[in-house]
């Protein structure tokens, strides 16, 4: 479980990483605040269909999310990161997220995914099914299903 990998990396580190998962994918992601295990997930998310190491951001994105459970806020941010590719062909190549009068301030720097390396399939969505965000000793973690 994500409790697992955010212990396994220490204290305060953040990261993220793939597990099998039958047909999706399954993204574990820690870091030492909410913000930073939200930003690690998007990561995570990205990671799994495009490599942007060598992209160069061609715009920034930049929405509120309005407070909720960290539930909603998770499926909400990979959400619209999903939108994003959809719609306007973008995909985040940096992530930062802060905390902000009861809501959470995201900036994504984007680039056109033309621009990007494709490496597997698309996100389509995400599942409600088996979904973790919480604090632990660690720092906090998540895990989430993403259909593809």
């Amino acid at each position: 479980m994500a409790e697992d990998a955010a212990a396994a990396h220490g204290q305060g580190r953040s990261g993220h990483r793939s597990v099998p998962h039958t047909a999706d994918v399954r993204i574990e992601a820690w870091g030492a605040s909410r913000e930073r295990c939200l930003v690690e997930a998007v990561l995570g998310m990205v990671e799994g269909f495009a490599d942007v190491s060598g992209a160069r951001p061609t715009g920034e994105a930049r929405l509120r999310l309005a407070e909720g459970s960290d539930e909603d806020l998770l499926t909400t941010l990979l959400d619209e990161v999903i939108f994003r590719l959809e719609v306007y062909g973008e995909v985040p190549v940096g992530v930062a997220a802060e905390a902000s009068d009861g809501g959470l301030d995201v900036r994504m720097a984007v680039a056109h995914l033309g621009a990007v390396e494709v490496t597997g399939a698309a996100p389509k969505g995400v599942s409600w099914g088996d979904l973790h965000i919480g604090p632990g000793p660690s720092g906090w973690s998540c895990a989430v299903t993403v259909d593809v």
